[in-house]
């Protein structure tokens, strides 16, 4: 199982999109000054705002990119709002 992942930084509301096998290990390490040397290290900490399960990583790639080209707040405010939002990016991208 893969995923796609908004989190959300406590200092400006701002969010982050990406995807990994693993929610546990990949929060953890955007809220840790030691190992985080990219970009979201500057806006700790973090909290998940919208997860999407998907099934492989091939899917969960295209899914990100998609949200990433979209360049939207809103867009990211309605995934949340409309969960089957969701389901229709997987059924476009599978």
């Amino acid at each position: 199982m893969h995923y796609v992942y908004i989190i959300q930084s406590f200092m400006d509301k701002s969010f982050y999109i990406g995807k990994t096998s693993n929610l546990e290990t990949r929060l953890i390490f955007h809220n840790n000054v030691e190992l985080n040397t990219g970009v979201t290290r500057r806006k700790i900490p973090w909290q998940y705002f919208f997860t999407l399960p998907v099934d492989n990583a091939l899917i969960a790639g295209k899914i990100e990119n998609h949200i990433k080209k979209m360049k939207s707040r809103q867009y990211i405010k309605n995934l949340v709002k409309h969960p089957e939002m969701g389901k229709t990016l997987i059924k476009r991208f599978s």
